[in-house]
């Protein structure tokens, strides 16, 4: 985070961090896990059979890209920030276009921004040079 935020911060420019993990408060506690057949499995199970993974720890990254000098913006729900800037919309008006992938084109849709799917756990975050604008719906 520290030479993404120096590169930014000299050169210009923004960045969106789009994972799954804590908001800007800290958190405690293991976060480890492992994923396997797209199921959630014991991390020492299957060695090397399976993805690890850990949430982000976005506090953390918010504070090194300010001490770099890079602008930070508020921490948005994927859901919402997708919804913010006109997710429902661009999936009707793929719809219409194409009405034969209505139904699977409304369930990515949900996938990405439904709280019980993706839509909580995953998380928004930018960071823009300084003069430079915050990327939409984080402003």
């Amino acid at each position: 985070m520290k030479e993404l935020t120096r590169a930014i911060v000299v050169r210009g420019g923004a960045a969106l961090v789009v994972d799954y993990g804590h908001g800007l408060q800290e958190a405690t506690g293991e976060t480890l896990q492992a994923v396997g057949g797209h199921k959630f499995a014991s991390p020492l199970e299957r060695p090397g059979e399976q993805d690890l993974t850990a949430h982000v720890d976005f506090a953390s990254l918010a504070k090194v890209a300010e001490e770099a000098g890079a602008k930070v913006s508020r921490l948005a729900s994927q859901g919402t920030w997708l919804e913010t800037i006109g997710i429902s919309g661009r999936a009707m008006a793929l719809a219409a276009r194409n009405p034969d992938q209505g139904e699977a084109i409304g369930a990515a849709r949900r996938r990405l921004c439904d709280e019980e799917a993706m839509g909580r756990l995953f998380k928004v975050m930018a960071l823009a040079a300084p003069g430079w604008p915050l990327p939409a719906g984080l402003e």
